[in-house]
Parts: structure tokens; C-alpha cells; sequence
């Protein structure tokens, strides 16, 4: 029996899909897809007889539709935006699956943060100014409380997920200087992108200012300012 297929849509540009995951998604029998999260070019790219958008399905209604498809020897690919590993929620989907009997596979995406991380043309990781990446999310709906506060303690570069929403409430928590770098990138690699840069005690008000208050990613460090305090040149190529 066929497995579902997990697929990484990538960022945004339908380019950024990987070679595997195309070649699935344009095989595929069925496709469930994260709605507007993937860019409608890869959804029009894929030949599925069934095309199910699942934005405002329960789980308990996607896992019937491919559990019969798998059973009936189709292709099923899930796909997802980003990498399925960060935020993707897709251990739950598994878990129904496999319950039914169905197997899956995992094919990793280019993640939103690696495509801002191209789009401002610099590393999230630099010798001398940060070795660490701190990836993490605010409190919100589904997150009772978030530790924002003490990993910013550790002044290494940080990506805040899903959190553009309410940037006043998560600048407030972050315990780098006021004057540190921060960027705010709406649709990073869409067409649409946008950059708004700043610092953690000015990024809210200019992405308020901006219109942006959805579907971007606030990243904070020295790595996205002008200046780069403290590096030095890797020895890889010395």
C-alpha cells in the first residue's frame, strides 16, 4: 500500500520546492493542501483528480479521504508550507494514519526562515556575533505560555514565528538592547515580499505603520544590522 506523502511546499517561490517534492507533486492522485500558506502555482502545477484545500478541515475529515485513496493504490501527497518540521503539525496526522494502517514519509521544504535569511543576504549564524539560532513562538491560542523572555537572555539570533499579530507584546518580552537589529518580512520569497527593518524598540511600530500584522516572521540579532560587531573572518576559506 502506498504511503501519504508529507511534502515541504518551501517559502513561497514555487522554484524553492525540492526536486523530490515536485516530482510527488506532480504525480500526485490526491493533494491536500495548507491553502493559502502555498503558493497557488504549485497547486495548479499538480495533475490530482482530488484537490482538497485544507484550511477549516478537521483532521477527522482530511484522514478518511487519504487513508481510501492510499487503500485504492493512489499517490497522496500532504503539502504543507515551509518545512513540515517547524510548526507544521503533522505528528497528529501521522498518528491517525498509521493508526489506519498507513504509512508515511517525510520530504523536508526550504523554510520561511532560510528564505528571509537569502532575501537579506547575510548568515543567521556568523563567527564572532552569534553561533546560536533561537527559533520559538509567542503565546497565543495554542500556546499557553511561551519562553521568549529567557531565550532572548542568551542575546544569540532569534526567528519568532507566528507571532506577527501582536509584535508590541513579544518586543516587550525580549531582553536584547532596544537597539539591537530587527527585521520583520512579510511573504518572504512571494512576490509580494516585504522588509521592514529596524530594532527591538522600533520593529512594532514600523511594521504597524507598514500594514503588516500577518503571515511575516520578526527575526532580532546583530547578523541583520550594517555593522557586524565582533566578527571575525572564518577560517574556512583562509
Amino acid at each position: 500500500m502506498n504511503p501519504v506523502w508529507f511534502v515541504g511546499a518551501g517559502p513561497g517561490d514555487p522554484d524553492l520546492i525540492t526536486v523530490k517534492g515536485n516530482n510527488l507533486l506532480t504525480s500526485a492522485d490526491l493533494l491536500i493542501y495548507a491553502g493559502s500558506l502555498v503558493n497557488p502555482e504549485l497547486v495548479s502545477r499538480s495533475p490530482a483528480s482530488e484537490k482538497y484545500d485544507s484550511n477549516g478541515m478537521s483532521l477527522e475529515e482530511m484522514t478518511p479521504l487519504m487513508v481510501k485513496a492510499c487503500q485504492e493504490g493512489k499517490l497522496v501527497v500532504r503539502l504543507h508550507s515551509g518545512d513540515p518540521a517547524l510548526y507544521g503539525a503533522i505528528i497528529e496526522q501521522m498518528e491517525l494514519l498509521r493508526a489506519e494502517g498507513i504509512s508515511v514519509e517525510v520530504v523536508p521544504g526550504v523554510s520561511s526562515l532560510f528564505g528571509a535569511a537569502a532575501a537579506l543576504q547575510t548568515q543567521l549564524t556568523l563567527r564572532g556575533v552569534s553561533e546560536s539560532v533561537i527559533i520559538t513562538r509567542p503565546a497565543g491560542k495554542t500556546l499557553e505560555h511561551d519562553h521568549i523572555r529567557e531565550y532572548s537572555q542568551h542575546r544569540e539570533t532569534m526567528a519568532i514565528f507566528l507571532g506577527s499579530d501582536r509584535l508590541n507584546e513579544v518586543v516587550e518580552k525580549v531582553q536584547h538592547p532596544s537597539n539591537t537589529p530587527a527585521v520583520v518580512i512579510y511573504h518572504a520569497t512571494w512576490p509580494d515580499q516585504r522588509i521592514i527593518r529596524g530594532t527591538v524598540g522600533t520593529i512594532a511600530q514600523l511594521a504597524k505603520d507598514a500594514g503588516i500584522c500577518r503571515s511575516a516572521l520578526l527575526l532580532i540579532g546583530e547578523v541583520f544590522g550594517d555593522e557586524l560587531p565582533g566578527h571575525v573572518r572564518s577560517e574556512l576559506y583562509s
